[in-house]
């Protein structure tokens, strides 16, 4: 391996490691904001229809399959394997169904975009958030079906994150549901890994309104 000394600081100019390139990007320290944002978890929290475990495992289940895991997992791929940057860019926000949805997955694909760019060399452009990973993904030259299973198992540790802070619960629990879903982000990924643009799309209509209505709860910890 090649190594430079840039500003006192050893960087490395290739990856011999795509796994653990993988795990970098998809690490809760890497700077995309991911802990700030619910996806609409706070409104059903407060609206009592999330109140325990069993609750929290089935609506990020229901994230995951029927709406933005499903729909990510797809635009990543898509992306990751050469189709129109732009194109999946505008289906990235009209996927969207608030505002502040929109602004979660626009401010993390920027992050995202920016922090790769910068650490590894390559000119990764702002889209939302799958979009830009899928672009991370080719430019690395990183194993797809690897990255859709991180990047959907990342997206459901960090709403379980979420809801450990407020139903609460407690960290074991949290693990507990994470491990469960597991096996739903490999069949995701492996399915998406074959999709198509028309596959695009979901049914997960409570968890849209809970977006849409977290903007008018009185209080809030979360940016989504």
């Amino acid at each position: 391996m090649r190594m430079t000394m840039t500003t006192g600081i050893i960087t490395t100019t290739m990856s011999t490691d795509a796994a653990l390139t993988l795990h970098q990007l998809f690490s809760p320290a890497f700077p995309v904001g991911a802990f700030a944002y619910s996806h609409g978890l706070e409104t059903a929290v407060q609206a009592g229809q999330v109140d325990d475990a069993g609750a929290l495992q089935g609506w990020l289940e229901a994230v995951l399959r029927h709406g933005a895991g499903w729909s990510d997992a797809v635009l990543l791929a898509q992306a990751a394997q050469g189709a129109d940057a732009a194109m999946l860019s505008e289906l990235g926000l009209a996927l969207s169904p608030s505002a502040e949805r929109r602004l979660e997955t626009e401010q993390q694909g920027g992050a995202f975009a920016a922090t790769v760019s910068e650490v590894w060399g390559r000119e990764i452009p702002a889209a939302p958030y799958p979009v830009s990973v899928g672009l991370a993904v080719q430019a690395l030259e990183l194993p797809l079906e690897e990255a859709l299973r991180l990047y959907l198992q990342a997206f459901a540790a960090n709403l379980a994150g979420a809801g450990v802070r407020l139903i609460p619960l407690g960290q074991t629990d949290g693990q507990r549901v994470v491990q469960a879903l597991a096996p739903l982000c490999a069949e995701l990924a492996g399915r998406a890994l074959e999709a198509e643009l028309d596959d695009l799309g979901g049914f997960a209509p409570l968890i849209d309104i809970a977006s849409q209505r977290h903007d008018m709860l009185y209080s809030r910890l979360f940016r989504s």
